[in-house]
């Protein structure tokens, strides 16, 4: 045998070597990646119905297209509440996103300082613990608590405090506030895991030094941790920032029990075309209506990974 063919074949056997190491990882990620392209992928071809005039007695596919073509995109914008969805929409999404980037890793930082391990497995299950509740259960404790009737707002804190009781569900001034405190509430423990399990694998060494050098506490923040974690931030940030159109329909239509006299302040682009389904029973224009948000959302990263480039390459996501 040639020296040609036998280092043909040892090569052959190192990458066969190579790739059985990375087998049961590949096998693992089967099943999610069989859930991503049955949930995720496949509906996507249904996007079609965006462009048409649907008639389910002949299927989807072979339903007449709209005309004009971009028809059943219309209702977004020409209706009276097309500014007031869109605005409530992207305000309240940007809210989220400083609000519960900057509360997190003040939280995350905090844990991470308390000594006690047993003490911060109790903090991080019980900031966790909101994050896996349903938002259904979420609305019943905002109920309990916002009740007109026998809220604990309405029956014992404002008249302890002289103050009137206030018609929550009617007093559309107070629901951003609202709606923010609920947000944070429930979603910070997933973003704070996130951020602690980034501080924790920073180098200790990288404190002791900065302790030797005589830096205090903030100093050691702001020079080490948050230089250490900035690449979560920015990843989480840009997630986050992808679906900057979209909102999160349980909390604005749970949440505020469906309430007509909030609709200035709790209305948006999810909840209008839901609603706008179960009056109409128009797929097409919810179809459209997701096409919309997802291609805003792609341009959107795409220009917030492009700015993130310029300013720090090695954090762009790609």
């Amino acid at each position: 045998m040639s020296n040609t063919a036998v280092c043909h074949n040892r090569t052959g056997k190192g990458r066969f070597k190579k790739w059985k190491r990375w087998i049961p990882l590949y096998l693992m990620m089967l099943p999610g990646l069989a859930y991503l392209f049955i949930n995720n992928y496949i509906p996507m071809a249904g996007l079609i119905a965006a462009f048409k005039n649907v008639n389910f007695a002949d299927g989807i596919w072979n339903s007449e297209w709209a005309d004009p073509l971009l028809k059943n995109f219309e209702y977004l914008f020409v209706t009276k509440d097309a500014w007031i969805i869109t605005r409530n929409t992207i305000l309240y999404n940007l809210a989220f996103i400083v609000i519960n980037t900057a509360a997190g890793i003040f939280i995350a930082i905090l844990i991470c300082d308390i000594a006690s391990r047993k003490l911060k497995r109790l903090y991080q299950s019980s900031i966790l613990l909101p994050f896996l509740m349903s938002y259904v259960i979420v609305s019943y404790i905002v109920f309990a608590i916002l009740s007109n009737e026998n809220g604990l707002l309405n029956k014992s804190l404002l008249p302890a405090l002289g103050m009137e009781p206030v018609q929550w569900y009617a007093s559309a001034q107070y629901w951003p506030f609202i709606l923010i405190l609920v947000n944070f509430w429930k979603g910070m423990g997933y973003n704070c895991l996130i951020y602690i399990a980034s501080i924790n694998g920073i180098d200790p060494s990288l404190y002791e030094a900065a302790k030797l050098d005589g830096a205090g506490r903030w100093q050691q923040i702001r020079n080490v941790t948050l230089p250490g974690i900035k690449s979560s931030v920015i990843t989480l940030t840009m997630l986050n920032i992808g679906r900057i159109f979209y909102s999160d329909f349980s909390l604005f239509y749970q949440v505020p029990q469906n309430s007509g006299l909030i609709y200035s302040t709790t209305n948006t682009l999810d909840t209008y075309v839901y609603r706008a389904l179960l009056n109409s029973g128009n797929i097409p224009m919810a179809a459209a209506a997701g096409f919309y948000q997802s291609l805003i959302g792609f341009a959107v990263v795409l220009a917030a990974n492009l700015i993130v480039r310029k300013i720090s390459r090695e954090d762009a996501l790609f």
